[in-house]
C-alpha cells in the first residue's frame, strides 16, 4: 500500500506541476509576451489578427518623396479592380461590373475559383482600369468588389541611390524610437539615402487597407462587408519635396546605361539656386548586394588634375603669376624630361598650362605655393569648398543640425602634417594624388561656386517638406556655405581658364567644342592605386558649367577605376550637355 500511495503521491505531483508549467505557458502566449514571442520575437496578436483577416494593403502609410514638378518619386499608383475571394461562393451582380470594365466573364469567375487572396486586376495584368471607371466600379456599391489606386513598383529610371532603401527590420525601428509603443504591421525603416535622412518624417501613422474577417477555411464571418481602413488626419503622411527632376533624371541614366559606365556616375547641379537636378551613381542599387549601396557622388575620391584648379585659385589670390611667366612642360613632376614624347608640351604660360594639364607648373607653383604658407592648399580648397561638407544642414524643428545628406564624406588634403614638409608629397598633391580625396558633389559645388563669381553655398537635395493636403510643413531656405571664399577677380580668371580648357587646340576638353553650350570645365585622371593585372586603374573625370556666358548648371561625370584609354566619362559629359539643350531648346 505504501508503494501505491507513494506512486499516487508522485503521480499528483507531476501532474500538478505539468498543469502548472501549462497554465505558465498559456500565460506567456496570452498575456505576457503577447507582442514578442519567442526569440524570434513574434507579435501573436497581429498573427492571430491575420490568420482571422484577409487583407489587400493599398499603401503603408509611409509619407513619400516627389520631384521638384510634384511627380512621385519612387513609388506609383495604378487604378486597379480588387476582387475578393469570397464572391465565388455568392451570387452578385458581375454583368455590371462587365458593363464597366473591358475583361472576359470567364477570366473574372476562373481569376477567383482557387484563390484565398483578393485579386488585383490593372494594367500589370493586361486590364485597362482608369479614373473614371473607379468610381464608376465604387458606385455600383457591390460587396467585395473595389476601384482603388495601388502602389506599385517604380519605373526602372529612378534616383534609387538618391531617395535611398528601406528595411522592415523590427528591432532597427524599436531602437530608433524608444518612446514609441505601436508601429503600423508593414512599417519601416529609412536605412540609406533620403529614405533615411528624413525617416522620422516619413513614419506611418496608419495603413490604408481593405480588410474582412474570415473563418478557418476562409468564408467571410460577418457577412459580405469589407472595411476600409485608412489614416484619416488630413495632414499626415507627409511628402518630401526634392529639388530632383524627373524628366533630366532619366535622361541621365539612360545616358550612363548607354556608355556602360559600370562604377562612377554623374550629378548635374542647378547654378542659381544650387540644387541638385540629377544624380546617378553606378553600379545600380541592389537590395541583395551590399557591394551596391556606395553613393560615389558622396564618397571622397582621387580627383588628378581637378584639383590644379585649388592650385590655379591660390596662385591668382596670392599673385605667384608673373607677366610672361614661361614654365618649361617638357619636364615632369620632378622637374626631370618626360621620357614618353607625347607628353611633352614644351615651353608653356600659366593659361596654356593649365588648358594642356602640364604637371610640372602646377608642382612648381605648389611648392611656392607651400614655402609662402604650409596651410595654403588646404585654405583655397576650403574656399572653393572642396573639404567643408557642402550638403543642406541646420535646424528643422527639435534638430539643431539636420542634414539632407548624412552620409556624405568630408574632402582631405593632407592625412598628416609631416606630409607638407615632404617635396614628392607636395608635388603629387598638386595634381590631385597621394593623399588629396574629394567628393563628385563637393566638385560640382566648386564649379557651380566659381561660375557664381565665388558665392559659396549649401547644396540643396529637398527644397520643402509638404502635408497631405500640399501645404508647406518646413521650407528649406537657401544657406551660404560658411568660409572664406575666393575673390570675385579670382572667380572671373578661373572662369577663363577653364574656358581655355575646351577652345584652346590642345586643351583636354577640345572634345567639348561642337557642343551647342559652350562648356568650361577640367579634366582630371588620377592613379587609384590598383590594378587590372599588369595596367595601373584610374579615375577619370571631367568636371565643368555651361553655358559659359550665363552659367545655369554644373556637371560632373567621373568613371573609376578604368585603364587609361578606356574611359566613357568624356561622352558621358557630352551626351548629357547636348541633350540639356535639346531639352530645353524644345
Amino acid at each position: 500500500m505504501k508503494k501505491i500511495r507513494k506512486r499516487i503521491y508522485f503521480t499528483g505531483w507531476f501532474i500538478f506541476a505539468f498543469i502548472l508549467v501549462l497554465i505558465m505557458r498559456l500565460s506567456q502566449i496570452q498575456l505576457l509576451d503577447t507582442e514578442s514571442f519567442s526569440k524570434y520575437e513574434v507579435n501573436l496578436i497581429e498573427e492571430s489578427v491575420k490568420q482571422r483577416t484577409q487583407q489587400v494593403l493599398i499603401d503603408d502609410g509611409r509619407g513619400q518623396f516627389v520631384d521638384r514638378n510634384g511627380q512621385p518619386i519612387g513609388r506609383k499608383y495604378i487604378p486597379t479592380l480588387v476582387l475578393f475571394p469570397f464572391l465565388k461562393n455568392y451570387s452578385w451582380p458581375i454583368e455590371k461590373l462587365l458593363e464597366i470594365v473591358d475583361v472576359p466573364k470567364q477570366k473574372i469567375i476562373s481569376s477567383l475559383k482557387s484563390v484565398k487572396e483578393p485579386v488585383l486586376l490593372n494594367k500589370e495584368t493586361g486590364v485597362v482600369i482608369n479614373e473614371r471607371m473607379i468610381e464608376e466600379i465604387n458606385n455600383l456599391k457591390i460587396p467585395g468588389v473595389f476601384g482603388v489606386y495601388m502602389e506599385t513598383k517604380p519605373s526602372s529610371y529612378q534616383p534609387s541611390h538618391l531617395i535611398g532603401m528601406t528595411s522592415s527590420d523590427k528591432h532597427l525601428l524599436q531602437h530608433a524610437y524608444p518612446e514609441r509603443k505601436e508601429f503600423p504591421h508593414n512599417a519601416k525603416i529609412g536605412v540609406l539615402g533620403l529614405e533615411q535622412a528624413f525617416d522620422e518624417f516619413l513614419q506611418p501613422e496608419e495603413e490604408t487597407k481593405l480588410m474582412y474577417h474570415v473563418d478557418g477555411i476562409g468564408r467571410p464571418l460577418f457577412g459580405v462587408n469589407v472595411k476600409y481602413i485608412a489614416d484619416a488626419n488630413p495632414f499626415y503622411p507627409i511628402s518630401i519635396k526634392t529639388t530632383i527632376d524627373l524628366d533630366l533624371q532619366q535622361m541621365a541614366e539612360e545616358i550612363v546605361d548607354r556608355h556602360q559606365l559600370s562604377k562612377g556616375g554623374l550629378i548635374l547641379l542647378d547654378i542659381e539656386t544650387n540644387e541638385v537636378l540629377a544624380l546617378v551613381s553606378r553600379p545600380s542599387l541592389n537590395r541583395n548586394d551590399v557591394k551596391t549601396y556606395k553613393n560615389y557622388m558622396y564618397e571622397t575620391l582621387f580627383p588628378g588634375s581637378v584639383f590644379k584648379t585649388v592650385i590655379a585659385a591660390a596662385a591668382i589670390e596670392e599673385n605667384l603669376i608673373k607677366t610672361n611667366q614661361i614654365f618649361n612642360c617638357d619636364l615632369n613632376l620632378y622637374g626631370e624630361y618626360e621620357k614618353d614624347l607625347n607628353k611633352r608640351h614644351g615651353k608653356l604660360n600659366f593659361e596654356d598650362s593649365f588648358a594642356k594639364s602640364c604637371n610640372y607648373t602646377f608642382a612648381t607653383l605648389s611648392e611656392q605655393l607651400m614655402n609662402h604658407n604650409e596651410n595654403l592648399l588646404e585654405e583655397y580648397a576650403e574656399k572653393l569648398g572642396l573639404t567643408n561638407l557642402v550638403g543642406w544642414t541646420g535646424q528643422v524643428y527639435h534638430y539643431d543640425e539636420f542634414k539632407q545628406i548624412p552620409v556624405e564624406q568630408k574632402g582631405v588634403i593632407w592625412e598628416k602634417d609631416e606630409n607638407k614638409k615632404d617635396l614628392n608629397f607636395i608635388r603629387q598633391t598638386a595634381i590631385g594624388q597621394k593623399d588629396v580625396k574629394v567628393s563628385p558633389l563637393a566638385v560640382a559645388n566648386m564649379l557651380a561656386t566659381i561660375a557664381r563669381g565665388g558665392e559659396k553655398r549649401e547644396v540643396k537635395i529637398a527644397s520643402s517638406i509638404l502635408y497631405k493636403n500640399g501645404t508647406t510643413m518646413f521650407e528649406f531656405e537657401d544657406r551660404p556655405l560658411k568660409g572664406d571664399t575666393i575673390s570675385p577677380y579670382t572667380a572671373q580668371k578661373l572662369q577663363n581658364l577653364l574656358r581655355q580648357v575646351v577652345v584652346h587646340e590642345e586643351g583636354t576638353g577640345r572634345r567639348f567644342q561642337t557642343l551647342p553650350f559652350k562648356v568650361a570645365g577640367k579634366s582630371g585622371t588620377a592613379e587609384t592605386g590598383r590594378r587590372a593585372g599588369e595596367e595601373k586603374l584610374y579615375h577619370k573625370w571631367f568636371a565643368g558649367y555651361f553655358p559659359f556666358e550665363q552659367p545655369k548648371y554644373a556637371l560632373v561625370v567621373v568613371e573609376m577605376d578604368k585603364k587609361s584609354n578606356e574611359s566613357v566619362t568624356n561622352a558621358v559629359y557630352y551626351d548629357v550637355v547636348n541633350a540639356l539643350y535639346n531639352i530645353q531648346k524644345s
